[in-house]
């Protein structure tokens, strides 16, 4: 499949670096172009390039499009572009400018504003509960794949989306319809609450055990 990264910034070019290892196309775009050039470089390599393109061209070019972007920004996106029949993850957390907590919850979330603001888009929540330094080291920890979350009320696109995390080496794992990114959006804030506030770290991932 052929997968659109948008956003340039340190989870935009993890993510990059991450899906590259895998047969999909991944194509990384922003509003600067010279930004985004670099960050595919940075994020490629000769084995497995990523390419760059405008904003315009890698949307209309791909099947997957990734919203690497802060909250605010990737609602704003989607009701510019619409992303009609597109499969878009949402890997957003809707965090406080201050860090004090998040704008959002209870009643709603990051992924369902994103796709009420692209109605005919097929919204997937997901890749939020990881900081994109874990994207560096690849996604094992300690011979046990980092889990990735993933939610939507579109099955097909969620299994495509499992699809893609799970051949870049995650564990991917279903997490049922879009209105639990109200449940996976905190905890990816518990998670920086860990990382930053509790001081583990970023090289750290949400998961569940069972036996």
């Amino acid at each position: 499949m052929n997968v659109a990264i948008l956003g340039a910034g340190n989870v935009g070019t993890g993510l990059a670096r991450a899906l590259s290892t895998t047969r999909h196309g991944v194509v990384l775009a922003g509003r600067d172009p010279a930004k985004a050039r670099k960050a595919a470089d940075a994020a490629g390599s000769e084995t497995h390039p990523v390419q760059s393109a405008s904003l315009s061209d890698a949307i209309a070019q791909a099947e997957i499009v990734i919203l690497a972007l802060p909250f605010d920004a990737a609602e704003d996106l989607a009701k510019d572009h619409g992303f009609a029949g597109k499969i878009v993850i949402d890997p957003t957390n809707p965090v406080k400018d201050d860090f004090s907590g998040l704008a959002l919850g209870f009643d709603t979330s990051a992924a369902e504003r994103i796709a009420a603001a692209a109605p005919e888009a097929r919204v997937v929540k997901g890749f939020n509960t990881l900081f994109a330094q874990v994207y560096e080291n690849g996604p094992d920890m300690g011979g046990t794949p980092v889990p990735v979350f993933l939610a939507s009320d579109d099955d097909a696109a969620k299994q495509a989306a499992m699809r893609i995390a799970g051949d870049a080496g995650f564990d991917a794992v279903d997490s049922g319809p879009l209105s639990n990114a109200r449940y996976l959006e905190p905890l990816a804030y518990l998670n920086i609450q860990f990382g930053y506030m509790l001081g583990r770290g970023t090289q750290i991932a949400p998961a569940w055990l069972s036996r």
